[in-house]
């Protein structure tokens, strides 16, 4: 029989509350009038997920990006993503149509493939979505290379996405990667709705956390 240690420290307990008051606390903290209206329910999810309040001053979003993200998945469309930790960090429960959600590093054309490449597997990885590309939704959370490799994929005629969620992470060329991704139209007329956090930060859970929120408007 299991039973609870004595309590010796004052801390809150209680699931459903301590939910609802992190998310206030995040409505209290943040601002949020840089950001399309309906991408508020996405930042403070991603806050909630990394601990940031100021994640939010560098979170970036094409102001089609919910509306094509959520029509998309409501449609079937799969989640594609560069990490495992992503494809684990997404609540089956809130996906509206128990939506594929696709991982392809672990697959076994994907060594030979970089090796050919000359790139690496996350990167190598991403050309093995083709048939599965248009329309889909796809969230990088972890390589930059992925991003950049994904974005040089469109630009040579790929199928198109219904919307990027582009958040890698890092110190080579996590941030480059996402200016590329959020200057996608202005430099080369390809106009995909998209989400991204300028810099260094970044990382699974916050794909993770954008695609939760994306999948259903319910908070």
């Amino acid at each position: 029989m299991h039973q609870r240690p004595p309590r010796r420290y004052e801390y809150a307990d209680d699931g459903a509350a301590i939910y609802v008051d992190s998310f206030a606390t995040i409505r209290r903290e943040a601002r949020f009038d840089h950001l399309p209206a309906d991408a508020e329910r996405v930042a403070v999810r991603m806050v909630h997920g990394s601990g940031q309040v100021d994640l939010v001053d560098d979170l970036v979003v094409h102001p089609g990006l919910v509306s094509a993200a959520r029509a998309a998945l409501e449609a079937g469309a799969p989640i594609l993503t560069d990490a495992h930790m992503v494809a684990s960090g997404v609540t089956r429960a809130r996906l509206p149509r128990e939506n594929d959600v696709v991982c392809l590093l672990r697959d076994p054309r994907v060594p030979a493939l970089a090796q050919s490449f000359g790139t690496t597997r996350s990167a190598a990885a991403v050309s093995l979505w083709a048939d599965r590309l248009h329309g889909a939704v796809v969230a990088i959370g972890n390589a930059p290379t992925a991003l950049f490799h994904l974005l040089e994929l469109l630009l040579d005629g790929a199928p198109r996405p219904a919307a990027i969620v582009g958040v890698p992470v890092g110190f080579v060329g996590a941030a480059e990667s996402k200016d590329a991704l959020a200057s996608l139209a202005g430099d080369h007329g390809l106009d995909v709705p998209f989400l991204t956090v300028r810099g260094r930060r970044g990382g699974s859970a916050l794909a993770a956390s954008a695609l939760n929120a994306l999948a259903q408007e319910q908070e």
